[in-house]
Order: structure tokens, then sequence, then C-alpha cells
């Protein structure tokens, strides 16, 4: 594996400055920020990715004002509410992208934010503690707690909302395999492990750059 000295000089030389180099990068919320997210905009953004799964995004997001508008402005209480007889009416609303199965997962995402609401004080508490270098047990936790946040939905969705975490795409694996990392994408306890200590050793090698930069910049050594 090679250090982050080389990986910032290649990224550097691709973009010609270190001041374009920055521009080109994703930067994560702090632990303050995330805690002032609400937790209706947390589920808002947790539905969506759902139903982004899959699908063009912007067809997604063109039908957004009206999830917003069936589903309560996505308020957990009242959301946890919503019946099956009431997900069923919602079948047969053409504003909205009629899938059962991704319906059905809002309620059950609307209780398990309340569960942690309960627990933490808030959803957003729990990403703001969560330390960025065990990001995959993180993942885990939104998979088995959460609903349909299997994939790379997790790490999507935390991107989505400003919590810092790398993202295994395409690109990102293709450079992890170049660099005899891992040869698939992660998802056996122990690649995830072996992922999280490569990018926690470029993380300390780079004087604490955010994993969702690393990530980017790794992306940036592929197919270029």
């Amino acid at each position: 594996m090679r250090d982050y000295k080389w990986l910032h000089e290649y990224c550097l030389n691709r973009f010609g400055s270190a001041a374009e180099l920055e521009a080109h990068l994703p930067v994560p919320k702090t632990p303050a920020q995330l805690r002032k997210i609400s937790d209706d905009r947390y589920l808002s953004t947790m539905a969506l990715r759902v139903f982004r799964a899959g699908l063009k995004h912007s067809l997604v997001d063109a039908k957004w004002p009206a999830f917003e508008e069936v589903f309560f402005k996505f308020d957990p209480e009242k959301v946890v509410l919503m019946s099956a007889e009431h997900l069923e009416r919602l079948m047969q609303d053409a504003r909205i992208i009629r899938h059962l199965g991704k319906l059905k997962s809002v309620p059950r995402n609307a209780q398990f934010i309340l569960d942690v609401e309960k627990d933490k004080g808030s959803f957003g508490a729990l990403l703001a503690d969560w330390p960025v270098t065990d990001i995959v047990g993180l993942w885990t936790y939104l998979k088995k707690h959460g609903h349909q946040l299997g994939g790379l939905s997790a790490p999507r969705f935390l991107r989505m909302v400003g919590k810092d975490t790398f993202v295994p795409s395409y690109d990102v694996v293709a450079a992890l395999n170049a660099q005899k990392i891992v040869d698939k994408v992660p998802t056996s306890l122990r690649d995830l492990a072996t992922v999280q200590n490569a990018f926690n050793q470029w993380h300390e090698e780079s004087g604490g750059r955010p994993m969702s930069q690393i990530s980017m910049m790794l992306a940036y050594t592929v197919n270029h």
C-alpha cells in the first residue's frame, strides 16, 4: 500500500495546485453542525437515499416535495403512526414513487430514529459522536437497526447528511484494488476492517484529512 504522500502528490499533479485540488474535495459537517440537524431532516434524507437506490436520482428528487407532503414533512412521531392501510393508499398516489417495500421502510426508519433519540437525545448526536476511525461500524449499525440501508446506502446516506465517511464506490474499490488492499467491494467484516485500517493510516499520515476527502482523492487516481 502506497502512503498518503504519494496520493497527495498524484492529485496535486492532476489538478495543478493545492487550491484547485481542495476545490474539488467535499467538506464534511462538524459534530456541532450534525447535532443541529433535526431528526425529521435525517428521516427525510434517509428515505431519499432508500428511494434513490436503483433509480435515476433526478427522477426521485423531482418527486420529493410530494413525499414531504404525504409523509408529514417526515416528522418521526407522525410517520411512525402510519398504518399498513395508509401505506396501501399511498400506492395509488401517482405523485410519488409507488414501491411498497420502500414505502414501508419509512415508518420503520422513523421508529429507528425515535429509538436513537430516546437513547442518545437525537439522531444527530449518534452521528456526531461516532468516531470516523470506525466509520464501517456505523455502516453496520445503520444496516442492522435501520431498514433498506444495506450495500452502499449507509455510506451514501452519511455522505448526504455531511457525516465524514469514505464510500466504496466503483472507482474507490478500483483504487483499493490497485493498492492491493482488497480485490472486490468490501462486504465481509474482515474486508471492511482492512479498508478501515487503510483509511485510518492515510488519515493519520495526512494530519487528520477527512475520510471523505481521502476517498475522493483515491477515486481521482482511477481512469485518469
